[in-house]
């Protein structure tokens, strides 16, 4: 098992890149769970799973197999704050977090890099932890620090 931290984190980079960040919802699988999303990706000998449900707020979780055994998960819940209801402002954030998303590393596989700004907004990321057992907290405000998105994470390997 001392093997899997390694190409797990490198798995994970791949496996978010390839599925909502680097595609939105295009990479959907048929969902196990009703009115569910559920994005996925494979690259032997590990698969990945995404499952949430909701879009402005939204529930999720995140589950690594490896030879069909899941190793790995990570749970989140957030998303754009409440009083935004333009739906043009709603999908530029969004926009917005998948490219801060497609900036995922190694180091920090959960979600996106410490710190990213574009477009008038910032991306922040504050994560406690290491592969096998962290949680952190990112949020997404203006330039001018009007908050706009804030989700919570949690996970690590299982045992």
């Amino acid at each position: 098992m001392s093997s899997i931290p390694g190409d797990l984190a490198a798995f994970l980079v791949e496996a978010k890149r390839h599925t909502y960040a680097g595609m939105d919802d295009d990479a959907t699988a048929a969902p196990l769970l009703r009115g569910s999303k559920q994005l996925e990706h494979r690259a032997a000998p590990y698969a990945y799973r995404d499952i949430y449900f909701g879009m402005g707020f939204f529930v999720g979780q995140e589950t690594v197999s490896r030879d069909d055994r899941v190793v790995w998960s990570m749970s989140y819940s957030g998303g754009v704050r409440a009083e935004i209801t333009d739906r043009d402002i709603f999908l530029a954030i969004y926009k917005f977090l998948r490219q801060a998303l497609l900036d995922v590393s190694v180091e920090y596989p959960f979600r996106g890099p410490h710190l990213f700004e574009q477009a008038g907004m910032i991306y922040r990321n504050e994560v406690e932890g290491a592969l096998d057992r962290f949680h952190g907290v990112e949020t997404i405000a203006r330039q001018d620090g009007v908050p706009l998105y804030a989700v919570r994470y949690s996970g690590g390997l299982l045992r």
